[in-house]
């Protein structure tokens, strides 16, 4: 240790420095800081403030070379009761989270919060065991209270400041957003230039939907629970969240509207906010099929923005259709020969050569834009590999044989509840004598299965882009990340089935779910995408440390190729086999430095 001071107005600032070995590089980081001569002589009441300083940083420099591998020996009595209600296990897996987290500068962030509202709990405190809990131990806000005591540091706050702070989390909605997306640009690259957007719900365990009318729950912005098609088939009211994500798979904003609108229309409105308060202009926005409606693709041709978006072959126009099935016209990248794909497997070796090939044609569509008085131009692109006609063939057999299980069964449901369902290759009958009641009967429909495997293999999507064929697909190949995002969330997460009541405090819930899935995905991204979730999100639940008396910590966790990525990615260690107290002080130190 050294030590260094910074002269200011006021005089010189004394700090004591050290020198680190962090991320492969020699660095140094402020050990302590002491002060102005002044403040020293008052605080610690010497008369020579100098000689103070001196003999202050000799005995830390000697303390540290007595201290380096040193052996340690903790006394312990067999006969000697632990202290009741005292913990003896902590959780330490957090600090890996929290390091993230004030990289984010969320504490910053929770500091102006502070400024605009009159409050005097901690809203960093809060909001940082929300965020860790949502990851190491999901579960009620009340839980989350509780088991944040099993962390290294203790919270400083009580159940009823989080029910306000939430309400104040919910007001803070927007400008939250907008400041993360700031501080994240500092930490890892933000690559705007693409950006990903879908919708999912969630459902509460509930069955009272809010009494409030849609239309005034969309003029006033409230996430109000109401029945809908659930995705995951709950019988019970839901709201609906749309995600914005970008190229690197880093979520970007999101939005909280009632359950049962269109998710159609949700787009525009949190667009709209991005080009305002992240001050976006240019980025290409890509979406689903479900997604794809024409004002939303009008919206974005238009300045310097642009849409890839998936379609259905199936539900497009006959001519369309009929052009997108034809077996003549079909090209590969970098080759100008035509292909029919029909002949594809005319030999075993034309199978061998062509089964991981993608195949494509596309099809200029000129259209015009009469509101804005500008061209409406764009390139329906359709593609098709025998790869994936393989892997759809054996998706709809699974599901066929289930059909017949459950026809042969006697199943007691077999109506069809969504297009995907299995049951939808069930054909239902009904038959009636006269002045009888109808008797249904139940078959497999071989039409049904006969007209969904000529689409097999084929992939279509529609772009006001320019670009080549090869660099828009590659867009559209992105879209997984944004689907993994919302299992995250759902099951790693268990942001559902959700417990609040009112409509603002289940704002500020996803959007703790949302700062939560950003601070993993950073963590992730750290860790070079080398690991799984389920690896990162189990090893910091596992990662404890038990306390060794009054002289320091003990790990209590397997040592792994990820906790080492973990620790080299933080530049601290706490898998030595015992953790001086003065040691774990500087690791939580270094765990909220930016």
């Amino acid at each position: 240790m050294r030590l260094k001071y910074n002269q200011t107005s006021k005089g010189k600032c004394f700090y004591i420095i050290r020198s680190v070995y962090r991320n492969g590089k020699n660095t140094s980081e402020i050990y302590e800081k002491l002060g102005y001569l002044e403040d020293i002589k008052k605080e610690r009441q010497c008369p020579d403030p100098e000689k103070w300083i001196q003999e202050h940083l000799d005995e830390l420099n000697a303390l540290e070379q007595a201290e380096k591998g040193c052996k340690v020996l903790v006394p312990y009595d067999t006969r000697a009761l632990i202290p009741k209600g005292t913990t003896q296990s902590f959780n330490i897996g957090y600090l890996f989270l929290q390091q993230v987290y004030h990289e984010l500068c969320l504490d910053l962030i929770c500091g102006h919060i502070s400024k605009r509202h009159a409050f005097q709990y901690d809203m960093d405190a809060i909001l940082s065991r929300l965020v860790y809990g949502r990851v190491l131990f999901p579960g009620s806000k009340l839980s989350t209270c509780r088991l944040s005591k099993e962390l290294l540091e203790p919270p400083r706050f009580e159940y009823h400041q989080v029910e306000r702070a939430l309400s104040v989390i919910a007001s803070e909605f927007d400008a939250i957003q907008a400041e993360l997306y700031k501080f994240s640009s500092q930490v890892v690259p933000r690559r705007t230039g693409v950006l990903y957007y879908d919708c999912t719900n969630f459902y509460f365990e509930t069955e009272q939907e809010d009494d409030i009318s849609n239309q005034e729950a969309d003029e006033k912005d409230i996430a109000a629970r109401k029945y809908c098609v659930s995705k995951q088939h709950q019988p019970a009211p839901h709201v609906q969240m749309g995600l914005f994500m970008d190229y690197s798979g880093i979520p970007l904003a999101i939005c909280v509207n009632r359950g049962n609108k269109n998710e159609q229309q949700t787009l525009i409105p949190l667009e709209e906010k991005i080009l305002r308060d992240f001050e976006l202009a240019r980025f290409v926005v890509c979406t689903d099929a479900g997604l794809a409606s024409e004002a939303n693709r009008r919206f974005n041709n238009f300045g310097e923005r642009s849409f890839v978006t998936t379609v259905s072959v199936k539900m497009m126009a006959e001519e369309l259709r009929k052009w997108c099935l034809e077996p003549d016209g079909w090209r590969l990248e970098g080759d100008e020969k035509t292909y029919n794909i029909g002949h594809l497997e005319d030999t075993e070796k034309d199978r061998d050569e062509n089964h991981g090939r993608t195949f494509y044609k596309q099809k200029y569509i000129e259209g015009y834009d009469e509101e804005r008085d500008i061209e409406f131009n764009q390139t329906l692109i359709v593609t098709y590999s025998l790869k994936y006609r393989d892997y759809l063939r054996q998706k709809r057999d699974a599901q066929v044989q289930r059909a017949l299980k459950a026809l042969e069964e006697g199943s007691s449901t077999l109506e069809k509840k969504n297009a995907n369902d299995y049951r939808r290759f069930i054909k239902r009958k009904a038959t009636d004598k006269k002045g009888k009641e109808a008797k249904i009967n139940y078959s497999l429909d071989k039409e049904a299965v006969a007209a969904e495997e000529k689409f097999d293999g084929f992939y279509a999507v529609e772009t006001n882009l320019d670009d080549d064929v090869h660099d828009i697909l590659a867009i559209t190949h992105g879209r997984w990340e944004i689907e993994e995002s919302f299992r995250i969330m759902k099951d790693d997460f268990r942001s559902r089935p959700a417990y609040l009541s009112r409509s603002d405090r289940i704002k500020a819930h996803f959007m703790t779910c949302f700062i939560s899935l950003l601070v993993y995905r950073v963590l992730e991204k750290k860790l070079g995408s080398r690991f799984t979730c389920g690896e990162i999100i189990s090893t910091l639940r596992s990662m404890r440390v038990t306390k060794a008396k009054d002289i320091g910590y003990v790990p209590s966790y397997t040592r792994t190729d990820l906790t080492d990525a973990l620790h080299e990615t933080a530049g601290f260690r706490t898998d030595y086999e015992l953790i001086r107290e003065k040691a774990m002080k500087g690791i939580l130190r270094k765990s909220k430095q930016r």
